[in-house]
């Protein structure tokens, strides 16, 4: 025991642990969380106050992630135990950050986007609209399907395309879909459509990339796909 006040005996308002548990992580500051690894204080301070220390000592978390044992060691309140638990949680989270990383494929080709859907979405009956969400590495961040349609048409609004784009701070996105005849030459409402996304990429700053069209090869046209980029139509 090292005499620090304990979590459980502040009032709820300042007890990180039961608002994670009520309202999630993402309510919580960078101290409250730091506060649930330290679990205790040292000589009347409270473990709050301690993180809360450590925050202003180190600025961003960057600079805690990178901090040695003897300098979190240097934060009153911070033992050598609690610097070992917060240096352990900082390497899990690079570790887990490399394998993320490592794990989001490039979607950098109209090769690899087709490569990704063609055997999901190529044989649906009905056009099926697709946007891949996509960080500045140009890394896929997830896919979202749109909406369905006909047999050959679709209809797709740009807030549907960009509020998800937004939701996950995507800084591009690919358009992708289906043609259920096989041919996957665009119509005119597709080079439409996508037009009228690039402009409204543009004004919230987040780029359309491409639009790829997917159909099934044949022995004229062994390709299954097109590129509205390789096309033209993203040119002004």
């Amino acid at each position: 025991m090292d005499g620090g006040v304990k979590i459980k005996d502040l009032p709820n308002a300042d007890r990180p642990r039961e608002r994670l548990a009520e309202h999630g992580p993402d309510a919580l500051r960078n101290a409250d969380l730091l506060a649930i690894l330290l679990r205790t204080g040292l000589k009347g301070r409270s473990a709050i106050q301690v993180a809360e220390e450590l925050v202003a000592r180190f600025g961003q978390l960057k600079g805690l992630a990178t901090a040695s044992l003897d300098e979190l060691c240097t934060v009153k309140g911070v033992g050598r135990d609690k610097a070992v638990t917060l240096k352990a949680a900082f390497t899990l989270a690079q570790r887990m950050a490399r394998e993320l990383h490592a794990d989001l494929p490039v979607m950098d080709a109209p090769e690899k986007v087709a490569a990704l859907l063609r055997d999901e979405i190529r044989e649906h009956e009905v056009e099926h609209f697709h946007a891949l969400l996509l960080n500045t590495r140009r890394r896929l961040i997830r896919r979202e399907m749109l909406s369905k349609g006909t047999l050959d048409s679709t209809v797709v609004h740009p807030r549907e395309v960009f509020r998800g784009a937004i939701a996950a701070n995507a800084s591009a996105v690919v358009l992708v879909h289906n043609h259920p005849s096989g041919d996957p030459q665009p119509s005119e409402a597709d080079i439409r459509i996508t037009r009228d996304l690039i402009r409204a990429g543009q004004l919230l700053r987040i780029e359309v990339l491409d639009h790829v069209i997917l159909g099934r090869p044949t022995a004229e046209r062994p390709r299954d796909f097109v590129s509205l980029r390789e096309l033209g139509y993203f040119h002004s």
